[in-house]
C-alpha cells in the first residue's frame, strides 16, 4: 500500500509538470514494485536476463511510445571460393530433414552482419573467411522459432582463408566444400539455398559487382558512432555526382 500511494503521488507530479510518459526499470530483485504500478496502470514494454522495463503514458490518446524490438537477426555465410568454383556447405545435425544449407546462426546484440557470418562459419566449420557483400534478405513474421515474432534471416557472401574444415559435431552433421554447380542442381537444399546458389553461380560468370550489395562505413547523427550501409556500388563515373542536369 505505501508503495502504491508514492507511486500515486509521483505519478500526479509528473502529470503536474507536463510529462506525457513514465518509464520505470525494476531490478528483478526488487520485482515487488510491479504489482503496485500495474495496478496503477503501468505495462510491461521489454525484460532482460536481470531487470524488466514497464511504462504508463500519460498523454492524451492512444500511447505513442515506441514498441520494443520485435525481430531476430539470422546470418549465414556463402563462403565461395572463386579459383576452385567450390562452396561451403553444412548439414545441420538437430533437423528431421538434413538437407544442404550455408553454415550461419543468429546475430548477437551490438554485432554487424558481417561480422556474425565470419564467426558462425568459423564456430560451425573452423573455417576464416573475410566478409565481401551481402547477397540476400529473407523477413518473414509469426516465427515460432523467434517466440511468434519476426525473423530476418541474412545471406552473406565470404571469402575463404583457409581450407580445412574442422566442424563442429554438435552442431553439424555433415561439412563439406560442393561444386557450385552441384549445389544448384541437387534437390537435397533449401529453396533459399538453391537460390543464393544461381545467384553466386550468375556473379562468378558475369562478375560479382552485378549481385553484391558492398558496405560502406559512415558516420552516425550521434557524435562518435558510426553505421553500415549496404547498397549496389555506383559505376565511378556516378560516385562523385552531386546532381544532374
Amino acid at each position: 500500500m505505501v508503495l502504491a500511494r508514492d507511486q500515486t503521488a509521483a505519478i500526479q507530479q509528473w502529470q503536474s509538470e507536463g510529462r506525457i510518459a513514465v518509464w520505470l526499470h525494476v531490478p528483478i530483485l526488487q520485482s515487488r514494485f510491479i504489482a503496485p504500478a500495474a495496478s496503477l496502470g503501468f505495462c510491461f514494454h521489454h525484460a532482460e536476463s536481470d531487470s524488466s522495463t514497464l511504462t504508463l503514458w500519460l498523454g492524451e490518446g492512444p500511447s505513442r511510445l515506441p514498441g520494443y524490438a520485435t525481430h531476430q537477426v539470422g546470418v549465414a555465410g556463402a563462403v565461395f571460393d572463386e579459383n576452385t568454383r567450390k562452396i561451403l556447405v553444412v548439414q545441420d545435425r538437430n533437423k528431421l530433414k538434413n538437407m544442404w544449407k550455408f553454415p550461419g546462426g543468429l546475430s548477437e546484440p551490438g554485432e554487424d552482419i558481417g561480422d556474425t557470418a565470419v564467426r558462425e562459419v568459423f564456430e560451425e566449420t573452423g573455417i576464416k573467411s573475410e566478409f565481401r557483400s551481402l547477397l540476400s534478405i529473407r523477413q518473414q513474421h509469426a516465427n515460432p522459432g523467434a517466440f511468434g515474432k519476426s525473423d530476418m534471416y541474412i545471406i552473406c557472401r565470404l571469402k575463404p582463408y583457409s581450407f580445412t574444415i574442422d566442424f563442429c559435431h554438435l552442431e553439424c552433421l555433415r561439412c563439406e566444400w560442393m561444386d557450385l554447380n552441384d549445389l544448384v542442381k541437387t534437390k537435397n537444399t533449401t529453396p533459399i539455398t538453391t537460390r543464393v546458389a544461381r545467384l553466386l553461380l550468375y556473379g562468378y560468370r558475369e562478375g560479382f559487382d552485378k549481385i553484391d550489395l558492398t558496405m560502406e562505413k559512415l558516420p552516425a547523427v550521434y557524435t562518435g558512432l558510426f553505421y553500415k550501409l549496404y547498397h549496389k556500388e555506383l559505376p565511378e563515373n556516378y560516385r562523385t555526382v552531386t546532381g544532374m542536369d
